[in-house]
C-alpha cells in the first residue's frame, strides 16, 4: 500500500482538480469524521479520501487508485461489521454524498444512488405508498446490504433485496461505467446479486417497488429469557404455518436500564418475538395475536405504525462508531429441541449485556427463488442464527470475540455449512465466501471476477479471487 508521503503533491492536486467532490488528506478538518465507520473497533487511516458526487467522480477515483497502485476501500453506508469501507494507507472512495433516490412515474421502480442508505430510500418511496425490501436498520447502506443479499422485514412477501434488484450501473476496475441487467452483461448482473463488492463500484441501483400499507402491524412481545426453551418451540411451530406476509425473528437481548422501560423489566434479559405483517394492520394484529399471548410478556412493544418508522426502530441501538462489534452467522438445517437447548445455554453465558442474538425464520418468497437464479445461492435453509456481540471497551475484545467464535463453531454440527455475508465476523477465513455461497456458485463468481477485475483491484471486501 502507498502512503500519503509517496504520492506526489502534483498528482494529488491533479486528482483534486477533476473531481466535483472533495479530496481529503489527513490534515483536512473533515478527515477524521469522514473516515469513521459504524464499528467502533475499526480505526484505519487512508492516505486519501475521495468524496464523490457523481459517477464521473467514481471513475476518476478508480483510475487514480489503480494508476497510483493504492489499495481501495469503497464506502457507501460504512455499516459492514468487518469495516471494509476504510483502509490504512490507501484510497477511500466515499460515496456517502451520492444519496439521491428517484421514483419512476409509474411508481413501480426506484433508482437509487450508490451512497444512499435505506432511510433515504424509505423517505422517497413510502410517502408514495411503495417500498422495496431493505434490512432492519435504516442507517445501513443500500449498496453493502444489497450486494450480499439483503434480509429484512418484507422477505416473506417480496424476498431479499437482491430479488428486487432490476439493474445496476457500476465502474469497473479499468474505469468503465457499464450497465448490468437481465439482458446487458447478464453474468455480471447475476454476480451482483449476492457476490458482494468484488466486481466494481456500483453507482446506481434500480429496484422493483411494491405497494405498502400506510400502517403495518409490528409484533414485539419480550418474554423473560429463562422461558426461552419453552417459547422458541412454540414460535417455531407457529411460524411453520404462518402466512408469507409475516416475517420475523426470535431475538435474545437485554432491556436497557432506562426510564422509558417499565420498571419491572429494566435490565432484564429477554427473548423478543419481533415480526412485521406486510398487509392491513387489522389483519396483521389478528395474525400475530398468538405470539403475544404465550404467557405474560415482560413488556410488549407491539403496535401499528408506518413501515418507515419500523425501519428506524433499531437505529438508536446501533449508533455509528460508538460500540465495538463482532457479528457472525450460520444457516441452521434444523431447529429441534436439542438445537434450542444448546443456543439458550450458550446465550446465558454471553459476556456483554449489549449483545443481540437472533434466530431468523425463512420461508415464503425467499425460498421460492431457484438456487441458480442469483449468486446468493440455495434458499432451502429454514433458519439463520446471527450472533451480534456488542461491547463498550477494548479490554473486553477477547471475551466477546471468543464467545462468538466458540458458539459459532459449536453450531456447525447443526448448520447447512453456509452463512450470510453481511454478518461475516471481521472477514477472516480464506474460505469465507466459498463457505457462504457454496462451491458451485463460488467457482462461477471467480470466473466472472476474472473477466471484470482480473488483477483483483477490488479486494478490500468479502473477496473472491479471480480465476480463469
Amino acid at each position: 500500500m502507498a502512503a500519503t508521503a509517496t504520492l506526489a503533491p502534483s498528482s494529488i492536486e491533479s486528482f483534486r482538480s477533476i473531481l466535483r467532490g472533495e479530496v481529503l488528506e489527513p490534515s483536512h478538518p473533515s478527515y477524521d469524521a469522514t473516515r469513521v465507520v459504524w464499528n467502533g473497533m475499526i480505526d484505519r487511516r487512508p492516505a486519501l479520501i475521495a468524496r464523490c458526487r457523481n459517477a464521473a467522480d467514481v471513475v476518476a477515483s478508480v483510475n487514480f487508485g489503480r494508476e497510483q497502485r493504492l489499495a481501495m476501500a469503497i464506502r457507501s453506508g460504512g455499516h459492514n461489521v468487518a469495516g471494509y469501507a476504510v483502509c490504512d494507507g490507501g484510497l477511500m472512495i466515499d460515496m456517502s454524498l451520492m444519496k439521491g433516490v428517484r421514483v419512476a412515474p409509474g411508481l413501480d421502480r426506484a433508482f437509487v444512488e450508490g451512497g444512499a442508505t435505506w432511510a433515504d430510500v424509505d423517505a422517497a418511496t413510502t410517502p408514495l405508498g411503495r417500498a422495496t425490501p431493505g434490512g432492519l436498520i435504516s442507517a445501513t447502506g443500500v449498496a453493502g446490504l444489497t450486494l450480499s443479499g439483503g434480509i429484512g422485514w418484507l422477505r416473506g412477501s417480496h424476498g431479499l433485496s437482491v430479488d428486487n434488484l432490476l439493474a445496476a450501473d457500476l465502474v469497473t476496475a479499468d474505469g468503465r461505467l457499464i450497465h448490468a441487467d437481465a439482458t446487458q452483461n447478464p453474468d455480471l448482473f447475476w454476480a451482483l446479486r449476492g457476490g458482494g463488492g468484488n466486481f466494481g463500484v456500483v453507482t446506481s441501483f434500480e429496484f422493483k417497488l411494491h405497494q405498502i400499507e400506510p400502517e403495518l402491524m409490528l409484533c414485539g412481545p419480550a418474554y423473560p429469557e429463562e422461558r426461552a426453551n419453552e417459547i422458541i418451540p412454540l414460535w417455531r411451530d407457529f411460524m411453520q404455518t404462518a402466512p408469507d406476509r409475516l416475517s420475523g425473528l426470535a431475538e435474545f437481548s437485554t432491556l436497557p436500564d432506562d426510564p422509558s422501560i417499565l420498571e419491572h423489566a429494566r435490565g432484564r434479559r429477554v427473548l423478543a418475538l419481533a415480526h412485521v405483517y406486510d398487509g392491513p394492520a387489522d389483519e396483521g394484529e389478528r395474525v400475530v395475536a398468538p405470539l403475544r399471548s404465550l404467557g405474560e410478556p415482560l413488556i410488549d412493544f407491539s403496535g401499528r405504525m408506518p413501515y418507515r418508522t419500523i425501519q428506524s426502530l433499531y437505529d438508536g441501538l446501533f449508533p455509528k462508531g460508538r460500540d465495538r462489534c463482532y457479528w457472525k452467522s450460520t444457516y441452521l438445517s434444523r431447529l429441534d429441541d436439542e438445537v434450542i437447548r444448546v443456543i439458550t445455554a450458550r446465550m446465558a453465558k454471553r459476556p456483554s449485556e449489549m449483545t443481540f442474538a437472533s434466530i431468523w425464520k425463512f420461508g415464503g418468497f425467499v425460498q421460492r427463488v431457484a438456487a441458480d437464479e442469483t449468486a446468493f445461492g440455495d434458499r432451502s435453509m429454514p433458519f439463520m442464527l446471527s450472533l451480534d456481540a456488542i461491547w463498550p471497551g477494548a479490554d473486553e475484545d477477547d471475551a466477546n470475540i471468543g464467545w462468538v467464535r466458540s458458539l459459532w463453531q459449536d453450531m456447525q454440527r447443526y448448520s447447512t455449512g453456509r452463512l450470510y455475508l453481511n454478518f461475516p465476523g471481521h472477514g477472516e477465513g480464506a474460505d469465507l465466501v466459498r463457505d457462504a455461497l457454496g462451491a458451485e456458485a463460488y467457482a462461477r463468481l471467480a470466473k466472472i471476477k476474472h473477466r471484470y477485475d482480473p488483477d483483483n483491484l477490488f479486494r478490500l471486501n468479502q473477496n473472491i479471487l479471480p480465476m480463469h
